[in-house]
Formats: C-alpha cells, structure tokens, sequence
C-alpha cells in the first residue's frame, strides 16, 4: 500500500488509472490495483492501523485459511464494486466515480473474523469476535451512504459501496470455510449412544459403596452423586 502510494506521489497512478470505474471496462484493473491506492496521507494511515491488526488477527488465529480469504476477499470486493452501478441514492443521478483506498478490504478482514468466531462457535475464536466488535464496531456506519445522515452539498467522497461489499464477501467466506480449522471441540462422551465400561464400573462400585443414597433420593442428591463422579472419571 505504501509502495503504491509513493509510486501516485511520483506520478505513475494520475486521474482515474489503477481506480475502480463501475461498469466500464477500463475500471477492471482497479479490482487488482485499486486497494494499494490512495487520495492523501490520512487515508492510507487511516487504512493501513486496522488492515495491520486484522491480518495479524486473520494469520495468527485461521492460518489454514489466511491466503485464500485474503485473495478471495480482495479480488471478489473490488468486482463487487465494480459492478454497482454509481447512482446517487437521493437523485437517482448517474456518478461517475473513481473508487481507491483498501477500506474494502478491511471490511472483508473484519467481517469475516466477526462472523467466523460465530459460526464455529469457538470460545477462542468468539473471543477474537468479541474484539473486533469492541474495536471496529463503528464499521457498520460506513456501509450506508453519508447522504442518509447528513444534508451533502456534493456527493460523499467516501465509496460506501466499497464498505458495503467488504461486509458482504467477508461474512459469505465466513460461512464457507466455518467448517475448515479449528471449532468447538466435542468429547466423546457427548455424542448419542455414548458407553464407556470404565464408567460403567465406577457407577457400580458407587453404588455398592453408598445404597443409602439410593432410597427415594431428592433431586438435588441425585445431582451432587452425578457430579462428583464426573469429577471421578475426569480423574
């Protein structure tokens, strides 16, 4: 992103070139280049804390899938917003726009960490979620356009779009890859049809041990007599 942005401040990116354009063909290499562009100083600096924290995230916690969100995400957010038609919400006027900047990318990160942790419903994970929510949980403001909430003299400078369809390519690879990696760890002992002869036999030695805690017992025995031999088999 850096090195892009050095290569604009030397003229080698000027006007629209390495911009997503909607619909035109000379747009399509904006899907490629377009996230490594950008307008001044404060909007790569602005980019480039959270895409450090979210790929560090996304690397750190699902390194079997790292690669393929990051190339996935990047690639299918850019056609995404390409293929939005540039029309103002308000006039229904066509726009043409010129999209940079890597804030779709940072959607896709956050999204898909967000919702990963839900899907496979990892503590560990949830917990990642937990902080991403905590940290860019303002995120959700960008994907409605600026009009909605303010009265614009000119049309938002800020591709609400791109946001947009961050959240929407990050939450669908959640779904995708919520079964590769690391989930919720299931003992044997809760699945269906569950028998295990060691336990078997520590219930019956209880049982020899203690018949007094088998007549007409209340519930609440029966659930201490149950717990200290889950606490015996754990042993």
């Amino acid at each position: 992103m850096w090195f892009g942005y050095f290569l604009q401040m030397h003229g080698f990116f000027d006007s629209c070139f390495g911009a997503i354009i909607p619909l035109l063909p000379e747009g399509l290499l904006g899907v490629i280049t377009s996230p490594l562009l950008h307008g001044n100083i404060d909007h790569i600096i602005s980019n480039s804390i959270p895409i450090a924290v979210l790929m560090f995230l996304l690397y750190q916690f699902y390194p079997l899938v790292a690669n393929k969100v990051f190339i996935i995400g990047w690639l299918a957010t850019g056609l995404l917003v390409w293929l939005l038609p540039p029309i103002d919400i308000l006039t229904g006027e066509y726009l043409y726009t010129c999209t940079i900047g890597a804030s779709g990318v940072v959607y896709v990160l956050a999204f898909f960490l967000f919702f990963s942790g839900i899907f496979k419903w990892n503590m560990k994970l949830l917990t990642i979620s937990l902080l991403v929510v905590l940290y860019y949980g303002s995120l959700v403001w960008g994907m409605f356009p600026e009009e909605l909430f303010y009265n614009l003299s000119e049309p938002s400078k800020i591709s609400w779009q791109a946001h947009l369809s961050g959240a929407v390519v990050g939450s669908i690879i959640a779904f995708v890859f919520k079964n590769v990696g690391e989930r919720k760890k299931k003992y044997i002992w809760e699945f269906p049809n569950y028998y295990s002869e060691k336990d078997d036999k520590l219930w019956q030695e209880y049982k020899e041990k203690h018949p007094e805690d088998f007549l007409e017992l209340p519930y609440k025995k029966r659930d201490e007599i149950w717990d200290h031999l889950e606490e015996l088999r754990k042993r």
